[in-house]
């Protein structure tokens, strides 16, 4: 069998001929322009970087020639050893692009990123295709390393080579440390899951599939009228400099004027107009005090640059037109992205880890810019929903997410910060620094998707006395700009009226949590807006095995609807383990509207015995299960000859009956 076209079996020849490479352009154009682009610095921006990306792969045929037709290109499709001489062409022009000089500044693109090239567009900007979370997750992975880092990656995805390959394949295109990209990329596969292998193929990251947007209009038509005037004026001044003699140089201030400082160039980033920054909304310092609305439109502007008009425009001409800011645009599930109708509300704006952030409210979604201080990414734009937050689900924001941690801007309620270990009940909190502007001191991320679930950092945080008495409440972060209140329903007492949610703070809710915390990690990135476990009933085990705890856990989304996962806590303290009986959603179970439920499931006594047991909410008085006569009470424990298979259904005070939730 023939190796396949992308297989290394082939060594690359030291030069081929033209008809050959091109050939090899041709048939594997897309797959070497997907190749470029993966490779290519992110912070080109994601028109520059679709065009350099063809520019690449075209540039990989000029000058190859030794002789037309010195070496004819196999029937039926293109020879392995002339790919791998263009792709390796291709692979060592794109890692150029990264590469600066030991006295290049910081905040200046490489300098091969500045040469221009073909092809070149005129009035358009292209856009890759949009794609999910998953692939937003990999574009952001994918900025934060290097480029070797990003070519490794690319050639064992799309390339399917394994690891000696990908280091040979980087040695010969001039890597020096070949070892060391491949565990960056290791990294970037560990973080984006197992997906992380299919995710390039996606269309997100297609460069050959994209989408056309006009420039900025306006700013053209403005660019035209100028061009016009400044023809003029260097037509009068060269004829008045003709007419009269050199005037003497301006001195220069004591104290050195603007000696080296470059003015800002209008229609760059830096200099562009303040469209509509003076039209923000601004609340005033103190009236989240006298006001009986505790959510955003009662935070102040903060920050060290809420004065700063230019940055305040970018940020607001980002939300209104992310795409002609080019912008990398993430949002929550089903969250729009339509621009605000209204002058949105400024609630901070200065630099946080290396970034500028602006965060803005336009009253039912939170919006914030972030744009690098030293150039080495384009800006981004987050949006998220916040449509009926409250007291506790507007109580902070995440205002920067970096390797060192998630920093969070508190509402100006917030009185007191700590955080603590979800998973470990018994341990003591640690008080968590504020800055004056509002702005907390790093807080560790939770587990990332697919490592061990050891710790689960929360932020414990209490109202003012001003507007409540000793309410202390639990948020943690899922990913997202806006975090997730974590809350407690206690198990029904006796003739008790039905329990409400309350703060997760207690002694009991703790315990609660250190057993079924890890099932948080299951939640990145869904809109959640809060999460509630309601233990809804007790059962002492057949045989004397102990006391067992039945669970339901709502995740609650700013869109509305919400899943549950209903579970069985056996003895045996945190380290034994929780049974999930099963997920099901969208539902309202386990809620304010649905608030009757019953579950079962088979366990295994220490004896050996199988033994059915099903539990039902506050109001059930009777069960059925798996066809046995009713049992009055809300537990049954029925022993079985073998591993049962129980389904259950519960009877209400009026005859009305509860059957169990269809799990999937």
């Amino acid at each position: 069998m023939a190796p396949l076209p992308h297989r290394p079996e082939a060594a690359p020849p030291a030069r081929i001929g033209l008809d050959r490479a091109e050939a090899v352009v041709v048939e594997r154009y897309a797959r070497l322009v997907r190749l470029a682009h993966l490779v290519l610095p992110p912070a080109l921006g994601r028109h520059r970087r679709i065009l350099l990306a063809h520019g690449v792969v075209q540039r990989a045929l000029p000058g190859l020639t030794t002789g037309r037709g010195e070496v004819p290109v196999p029937e039926g499709g293109t020879d392995p050893a002339g790919y791998a001489w263009v792709r390796g062409r291709v692979l060592s022009a794109a890692l150029s692009f990264e590469r600066r000089p030991r006295l290049w500044p910081r905040r200046l693109p490489p300098p091969r990123a500045l040469r221009p090239g073909l092809p070149v567009v005129w009035g358009l900007r292209f856009l890759p295709r949009a794609g999910g979370t998953e692939e937003l997750a990999l574009d952001r992975a994918l900025a934060g390393v290097s480029a070797p880092a990003r070519a490794a990656f690319a050639l064992a995805a799309l390339e399917e080579l394994g690891a000696r390959d990908v280091a040979a394949l980087l040695a010969a295109a001039g890597v020096a440390e070949p070892d060391a990209a491949l565990a960056e990329a290791a990294g970037v596969r560990a973080r984006t899951g197992e997906s992380a292998g299919v995710l390039p193929a996606s269309h997100e990251f297609d460069p050959c599939q994209v989408r056309a947007r006009p420039t900025d209009l306006l700013s053209r038509r403005r660019g035209k009228r100028l061009t016009g005037v400044g023809l003029a004026a260097v037509a009068a001044s060269c004829a008045l400099a003709v007419a009269s003699p050199a005037p003497a140089p301006a001195p220069v201030p004591a104290g050195g004027g603007t000696r080296g400082e470059v003015a800002p160039v209008a229609g760059t980033r830096d200099g562009a107009p303040a469209l509509g920054a003076r039209s923000l909304t601004r609340t005033d310092a103190g009236q989240w005090t006298d006001t009986s609305r505790m959510d955003f439109t009662a935070w102040p502007p903060r920050g060290g640059r809420v004065e700063d008009a230019r940055l305040l425009g970018r940020a607001l001409r980002a939300w209104r037109a992310p795409e002609a800011a080019e912008v990398t645009l993430v949002r929550s599930r089903a969250t729009p992205v339509k621009a605000p109708a209204s002058p949105p509300r400024l609630l901070y704006a200065g630099d946080v880890t290396g970034s500028a952030v602006v965060l803005l409210h336009d009253g039912g979604r939170v919006a914030r810019y972030t744009e690098p201080l030293d150039g080495s990414a384009p800006p981004s734009l987050e949006v998220a929903r916040t449509d009926g937050a409250d007291v506790t689900t507007a109580a902070a924001l995440v205002v920067s997410r970096t390797k060192s941690g998630v920093r969070f801007l508190l509402a100006p309620w917030v009185s007191e910060a700590g955080t603590r270990d979800l998973l470990r009940p018994g341990g003591a909190g640690q008080k968590l620094r504020v800055a004056g502007d509002g702005v907390t001191e790093a807080v560790a991320g939770p587990p990332v998707a697919g490592t061990a679930c050891e710790r689960w950092p929360v932020v414990r945080l209490r109202s003012s006395s001003r507007i409540a008495e000793d309410h202390a409440f639990l948020v943690t972060d899922l990913g997202e700009l806006t975090t997730a209140h974590l809350s407690y329903t206690p198990p029904p007492g006796g003739r008790a009226p039905a329990r409400s949610p309350r703060e997760a703070t207690g002694k009991a809710a703790l315990a609660a949590w250190a057993r079924i915390g890890c099932r948080l990690a299951g939640l990145e990135r869904g809109g959640v807006r809060s999460v509630n476990t309601w233990d809804f009933a007790e059962q002492d085990l057949p045989e004397k095995a102990g006391r067992a705890v039945w669970g339901c856990t709502r995740i609650g989304t700013w869109r509305g609807p919400g899943r549950v996962l209903v579970h069985l806590r056996l003895p045996g303290g945190r380290a034994a383990p929780v049974r999930l009986i099963g997920e099901s959603g969208p539902t309202a179970a386990c809620g304010r509207f649905g608030r009757h439920l019953v579950a079962s499931t088979a366990w295994r006594a220490p004896s050996g015995r199988w033994y059915a047991l099903a539990a039902g909410s506050r109001e059930v008085r009777a069960l059925t299960v798996s066809g046995h006569e009713r049992e009055r009470g809300r537990t049954q424990a029925l022993g079985t000859g073998g591993a049962p298979d129980p389904r259950v259904t519960g009877r209400l005070p009026g005859g009305d009956e509860v059957a169990e939730l269809d799990y999937r």
